[in-house]
């Protein structure tokens, strides 16, 4: 009970999370999907969870999940997802932690909140598209089993972190269209033959919970902005 209150979690979160780890030991026992694809999904969907709620723990939980997540991107030959993970996920989510732990709520384990400039949004985008394209190009060279879905989710999901990193409600949307396009990916894996269930399911959970993290962090954002007299940032919304 103490872990649920510290982490600030609704009952209906909690049976949802339960259901989704019960799913995680059916295709382990069931389905004898991989131990790492298991253990991967476990830390992803924990962290992905955590990070929604605003609390730092969920980096912790993040450093691991990539770690499993970066075994199987090389098992499957999916170099751009291992480079992002490698190169740029573990360093970002140290990062992230410290970052976050400057910017909580007073008395509470939790981020402020918050939503990036109409200026940031354009330079990022334009970014992002011109690095989306050379990744894709340089993919294609590897030899990538999936050169196109592989270089828009690696490159959408250094922006996303970035986003996550600043504590930004923008990341959500980021998010929507990454997990979306990598449960595709890990479908076709899948149907190659490869054991990876979980992480099919991981990229499925991840994109439900974008919508609904969007959903919650606008309507907080919403409240906060409402309440124009309140006396210093960190005010209850």
């Amino acid at each position: 009970m103490k872990i649920i209150k510290y982490i600030n979690l609704k009952f209906s979160e909690v049976l949802a999370l339960a259901f989704v780890y019960f799913l995680l030991i059916i295709n382990f026992f069931w389905f004898k999907d991989s131990p790492v694809a298991i253990l991967s999904a476990f830390f992803g969907i924990t962290y992905t969870f955590l990070a929604g709620k605003g609390n730092p723990i969920c980096y912790l939980f993040g450093l691991s999940g990539s770690s499993f997540y970066v075994y199987l991107t090389f098992h499957n030959a999916l170099w751009g997802n291992l480079i992002l993970y490698a190169g740029y996920y573990i360093p970002m989510q140290i990062l992230g932690f410290f970052k976050w732990r400057q910017h909580l709520k007073d008395g509470k384990n939790e981020i402020i909140k918050t939503f990036i400039s109409f200026k940031d949004r354009i330079i990022l985008s334009l970014i992002t598209l011109f690095l989306m394209a050379a990744a894709i190009i340089f993919l294609y060279f590897l030899h990538d089993k999936n050169p196109v879905i592989d270089g828009i989710t690696a490159i959408f999901s250094i922006a996303g972190m970035y986003l996550t990193v600043r504590r930004a409600i923008e990341q959500w949307v980021v998010w929507m269209v990454v997990n979306g396009l990598s449960v595709i990916m890990w479908l076709l894996i899948a149907q190659s033959g490869e054991k990876v269930y979980s992480t099919v399911i991981m990229w499925s959970v991840y994109f439900i919970l974008a919508i609904y993290f969007y959903i919650c962090w606008r309507q907080e954002i919403h409240r906060r902005e409402i309440q124009p007299n309140c006396k210093d940032k960190d005010c209850e919304v």
